[in-house]
């Protein structure tokens, strides 16, 4: 007989079946033993019955968190005893057979209850065992279905999803890199990337035009709440679009993501407000504002726009200036004389996208002419080094690049708030620590002297 799923029972009343899974409780009611049998896709109440002496003894052994098969008769409860609260509350299973496939030792924390009260040091040492968490298991299964729903829909809308390479090349532009050394060329370093922002550019000239992926980015730099190591971005660019182009394609999929997905969710704004930079910093004294109605309600969602930011952060001691979003991000046009003239006063065709006081993605028109990068590069005092490192990319650009542009949403974050999680280690399988550790490999961690002789390093 084939394993049945839980949440496939209510197909099979009146009928023998076996379905295998974790004991979640056991009840002893005298005569009675009650089984709360659960597996991936759902949860049931057995019960052995006293007429059947081998079962009876058997359940009578159970403990919660062993795997079991059960065997039994799928049957409708007495109207008295549904349970309309509690999942398959009109079914239970008369027990006839009980095969135990393995057993557990008692778990080091509760996992019936939501967790947030337990050391999360613990919780991460053992983070298989708090991925059993109901609250984490939706977490985790959400996070497939927003991701499933977003492949789906950026497929419909032409896009190809092609993958970029992890080890890539060290440049200068922004946090701080993590380095793989070379075992074949000694002292020589690949880099992980904080982004894929410039293989995505050189995709757009190679003429794929629309382009995306959920992408590893990793980035050596003091964690917090929202921010990991390793975190996963919807990375996307797309070619001959405007700024306009990308904004309506992101707000009408995350508002069809949201109703199909967290239908409880209400969007307090449609469409999403575009704000002003220099409004916003006046306003609210951040370029994250939260703009909710009532920031006690959970359920509210307050997405806006925030554009028209200044091109470069500010001017340097040194005369140079540092970029506000990357140094590939385009000036609005009306601005580019400005680069001559007076750098500080020119603006960007940035967007970031502002959820209850988060950033949740941040993208641009990205710059494809050759002159303006390189003018780009010496304003934020690029030297020939600096600029060899980027060869490869003006190199590419003299063969023909469309206009193009992208935005790249943070996809822990956006789950983090709409799962009302407190942060994002929440709605990841295997976070690190606030310190950047991760306590269930005990990592990182030190690596033999024969590899580091392999390697050439000391």
């Amino acid at each position: 007989m084939e394993r049945i799923y839980i949440k496939d029972l209510s197909n099979f009343v009146g009928q023998e079946v076996i379905i295998k899974g974790w004991v979640d409780n056991r009840r002893d009611h005298g005569k009675l033993i009650f089984l709360d049998i659960r597996d991936i896709s759902g949860f049931v109440q057995a019960v052995a019955l006293p007429n059947n002496e081998e079962t009876r003894k058997k359940a009578d052994n159970l403990r919660p968190e062993w795997i079991v098969e059960i065997g039994g008769q799928v049957n409708e409860r007495p109207a008295k005893m549904i349970n309309p609260d509690q999942e398959n509350g009109h079914l239970e299973m008369s027990i006839e057979k009980i095969e135990v496939i393995n057993k557990a030792e008692t778990l080091p924390f509760d996992i019936e209850s939501a967790g947030h009260e337990i050391n999360e040091e613990i919780r991460l040492k053992y983070r298989y065992l708090d991925l059993r968490r109901k609250r984490l298991k939706k977490n985790i299964i959400n996070r497939h279905q927003v991701f499933k729903f977003i492949r789906d829909y950026l497929d419909q809308e032409g896009f190809v999803e092609i993958e970029t390479p992890i080890l890539s090349k060290s440049t200068p532009e922004g946090a701080r890199d993590y380095v793989v050394p070379s075992r074949i060329d000694k002292g020589s370093f690949y880099a992980l990337p904080q982004s894929p922002q410039q293989y995505k550019q050189l995709l757009m000239v190679a003429g794929f035009e629309k382009y995306f992926q959920f992408a590893r980015c990793l980035r050596d730099e003091d964690t917090r709440g929202d921010r990991q190591p390793e975190f996963t971005q919807l990375d996307m660019e797309m070619s001959f679009v405007t700024q306009e182009d990308i904004l309506s394609l992101i707000e009408g999929m995350f508002t069809e993501m949201i109703k199909k997905i967290y239908p409880h969710k209400k969007i307090s704004q449609k469409p999403w407000p575009r704000l002003d930079h220099t409004d916003v910093m006046e306003k609210y004294g951040t370029d994250k504002p939260d703009i909710r109605k009532d920031k006690n309600d959970p359920n509210e969602l307050a997405f806006c726009w925030i554009v028209n930011f200044p091109l470069f952060e500010a001017e340097l001691t040194d005369g140079h200036f540092a970029p506000e979003h990357h140094m590939f991000t385009a000036p609005k046009e009306e601005d580019v004389a400005k680069l001559d003239t007076d750098p500080a006063l020119c603006r960007s065709q940035q967007h970031d996208l502002v959820l209850n006081g988060y950033e949740v993605g941040g993208g641009s028109i990205r710059i494809h002419n050759p002159a303006i990068q390189r003018k780009i590069f010496d304003l934020i005092g690029f030297d020939e080094k600096d600029k060899q490192a980027f060869e490869h990319m003006l190199t590419a650009f003299r063969y023909g690049v469309p206009p193009h542009g992208g935005i790249a949403p943070g996809m822990d974050r956006l789950l983090m708030i709409l799962e009302n999680e407190p942060n994002i280690r929440e709605v990841m399988a295997f976070p690190k620590t606030g310190e950047g550790r991760d306590l269930m490999m005990n990592s990182p961690a030190e690596i033999s002297k024969e590899q580091l002789k392999e390697l050439g390093l000391k």
